[in-house]
Formats: structure tokens, C-alpha cells, sequence
């Protein structure tokens, strides 16, 4: 039975088919199953050319398609009497679906918001065709799904692909790149978070102890220089600020900041 082709310039491959499934594994097999892929490359293209201008270059579209294309070609089963062209058209077009998919969004999107933004973006088009407004109610009615699935096919329509932080971005008329406007992490948090754990054992300190930490920490002052002014030795300065470190760091870890630790603290 001739094979039926869905266009003109179609390949008539029944036989090689025929061939191809009597032939054992070997080079001989091999060159026929090219010669029959390459038959069929210009309906791949053709395939490839309906999801141009989509994010991916044309040359690419046409690889994946060729995947698909091969993968037909190898699953196909003459004996079945299901013409070529009709079982590998949706072995090519998946492939390429899955391509864009899998390998084309900058950001990941669940299978499901995908299949959400590809209706939402379908309806958009049809009601801007027919010159409705594409708000979300509208598109919610003309779709069947609900106003919240619109609504997460509508963000996902930014997801496809990503901006460089080098992307201009207009600010009060001046020029500023897209990664001056993100936030970055500031470490002074960490800083206010440690002076907070301090406090309490700050606070069971005796004077002197105090003193000598806010000489050394906060005014800069060498030990020497504090062991003058209190006249201590250096010696005991030395072990003054390590004693009183040590029950700072175990009052810490033992037991979390107190609402009066939160309170600013006073000065020494």
C-alpha cells in the first residue's frame, strides 16, 4: 500500500521502511535509516520553522527537530499501516515542546504554570485579535480557568527568559544598570545580632571589668595603655579582657537575648 504523505514534496519511504525493519542491527541498516532521516529532513524543518522567533535560533530548532525526527525513524513500525508522516509529526513537535521546556526558561516554572501561561498567552491573542481588552476576568471566561490560574499564567509570562544586571534600567531619567537597583546583603546585621547576644554577660560584669572592655573595644586603646590609666599591669589587663570574654561567649550560648537586652544599652 502506497504511504499516504501529508504534503507534495513529501518522500515515499514505504518500502525503505519495509527494508529497514527486515534488516538485522549492522551498516547496512545504519545507511538505510540515514538515508530515510535525510528524506524526511525537510519536513523536520518545516516543523522546526513554526516555533521560530520564540527565543531560539532557527538552526537550533532544526537540530532538536532532527532528534525527533531520528527518534520517529526509529520507533517506527511499517507492519502497524499507519503512514509515516502522521506518526512522526508529534514524535517531532514533542521534542521540540520538551526542548522548550526543559532547556529554554531562565527561571524555573512548575510543568503546570507553563501549561497556564501558554493558555493565557493564547487568549491574550485571540481577544486583542477580536479587540477585547485582555483583562484578567476576560481572559478567565474566555479560557474556562479560574481568575487566581490566570493570574499565576500572567507571572509566568515573565519568566521565560531573564534579564542581564547589566540591562539598562530607566531611573529619574538617568541611566542605571539593572544590578545597581537589587539589594545586597548587609553585614551589619550580623554585628547587631552578636552585640545583642553579648549584653547579658556585658551587664553581670563588674565595673572595672566593664571599664577595661570599653577601653580596649570601643575606644581603641592598647593594653598597656589601659593598665596605665588604671593602674594595673599589663599582665592583669591581659587576663582581665580574656576572663571576661570567656563568661561573655558562655553567657551567649547558654541562654538567648532577654527583652531588657534589646533595650540600648547604656554607656560605660
Amino acid at each position: 500500500m502506497a504511504e499516504e504523505r501529508r504534503y507534495a514534496d513529501d518522500p515515499d519511504t514505504a518500502a525503505d521502511f519495509r527494508r529497514l525493519a527486515e534488516l538485522p542491527g549492522g551498516p547496512a541498516r545504519e545507511r538505510l535509516g540515514g538515508e530515510i532521516i535525510c528524506a524526511w529532513l525537510p519536513m523536520s524543518h518545516r516543523l522546526a520553522a513554526r516555533y521560530r522567533n520564540r527565543g531560539e535560533t532557527l538552526e537550533d530548532l532544526r537540530q532538536v527537530a532532527a532528534i525527533g525526527l531520528v527518534n520517529a525513524v526509529d520507533r517506527y513500525d511499517p507492519a502497524i499501516g499507519r503512514a509515516f508522516a502522521p506518526f512522526a509529526v508529534p514524535t517531532i513537535t514533542g521534542e521540540i515542546k520538551r526542548h522548550f521546556r526543559d532547556r529554554m526558561w531562565s527561571v524555573h516554572v512548575p510543568r503546570r504554570i507553563q501549561n497556564l501561561r501558554n493558555v493565557v498567552r493564547r487568549a491574550r491573542a485571540e481577544l486583542a485579535a477580536s479587540g477585547t481588552p485582555p483583562s484578567l476576568a476576560r481572559i478567565a471566561e474566555h479560557t474556562g480557568l479560574t481568575e487566581e490560574e490566570v493570574r499565576h499564567g500572567s507571572e509566568a509570562l515573565h519568566g521565560f527568559s531573564a534579564l542581564s544586571i547589566d540591562a539598562e534600567a530607566a531611573a529619574d531619567g538617568g541611566e542605571l544598570h539593572l544590578g545597581a537597583r537589587l539589594g545586597a546583603v548587609d553585614e551589619a546585621y550580623d554585628l547587631v545580632l552578636d552585640r545583642e547576644a553579648a549584653k547579658p554577660g556585658i551587664r553581670r560584669l563588674a565595673e572595672r571589668e566593664r571599664r577595661v572592655l570599653y577601653l580596649r573595644f570601643f575606644a581603641g586603646m592598647t593594653q598597656s595603655a589601659i593598665a596605665t590609666e588604671l593602674g594595673l599591669s599589663q599582665m592583669h589587663v591581659s587576663r582581665l579582657i580574656a576572663e571576661s570574654c570567656r563568661r561573655i561567649r558562655e553567657s551567649a550560648t547558654r541562654e538567648p537575648p532577654t527583652e531588657n537586652a534589646l533595650q540600648p544599652a547604656q554607656r560605660w
